[in-house]
């Protein structure tokens, strides 16, 4: 009876490392695939910010640096835009300042705004 309640246990032991083993080689997995993606997406913006210093003139370059301060996502979908715009040949190189801010209104003005009525 010794026997068989060891048996059982070992077998018990056995089944729930690979259960952890198996918990660790997917947190790992997953690990890696987030490093990856991150990895990426560094790259992908450093290569819009190379972009931008020959599209845009130092004053629109500090303008968009601001904006990226309070939202930075908006600011990489202005640079994804400038980026092709640059690239079909549809904007003037470089950017003006007074041009980004054109830019940057009429993207703003796609947003919907919000109203707040008191009753």
């Amino acid at each position: 009876m010794v026997d068989a309640a060891d048996n059982e246990l070992e077998r018990l032991r056995a089944s729930r490392r690979s259960e952890i083993q198996q918990q660790l080689e997917s947190q790992a997995d997953a690990q890696a695939e987030a490093e990856i993606e991150a990895q990426t997406q560094n790259s992908k913006l450093s290569a819009l910010d190379d972009a931008m210093r020959s599209i845009l003139t130092p004053d629109a370059r500090s303008r968009l640096a601001t904006l990226s301060l309070v939202d930075a996502e908006t600011t990489t979908q202005v640079k994804t835009y400038l980026s092709q715009l640059a690239n079909t040949g549809r904007i003037s190189i470089p950017v003006e300042d007074d041009q980004l801010k054109r830019i940057l209104a009429g993207l703003k003005s796609e947003q919907r705004e919000t109203t707040i009525r008191r009753m």
